[in-house]
């Protein structure tokens, strides 16, 4: 998972590596862009959170394959479901829990 910057894009890696090499790396890769309003470790955090709440739980999973259906499995479900985040945690909430009250700002008479 990358965010939009424009570096990360087939033309950084062609100018960086050459334009045959550039390419070559460039096929390597499963690109899934981020919203450019969040961080794409932010994201990367919530699918993580969910997985673990959702599906994992407190159990332990024998082995790499079990936890590969196991997750396979929710995924599928979660897609199919449409599921959406909820955002609860507003601007006001947050300067609240952090103690941050912004400067008031005003003209000054000239």
């Amino acid at each position: 998972m990358i965010d939009n910057l424009s570096t990360h894009s087939c033309r950084a890696l062609e100018v960086r590596y050459g334009r045959r090499a550039g390419r070559r790396l460039w096929r390597r890769f499963t690109v899934h862009f981020t919203p450019v309003h969040g961080s794409w470790l932010n994201q990367a955090e919530v699918e993580i959170s969910l997985l673990s709440r959702q599906c994992l739980g407190k159990r332990r999973i024998p082995t790499l394959d079990k936890l590969d259906r196991e997750t396979d499995a929710w995924e599928g479900w979660a897609n199919r479901q449409r599921l959406r985040i909820r955002w609860r945690f507003t601007v006001p909430k947050a300067r609240a829990r952090f103690g941050y009250d912004p400067p008031e700002f005003t003209r000054s008479e000239d």
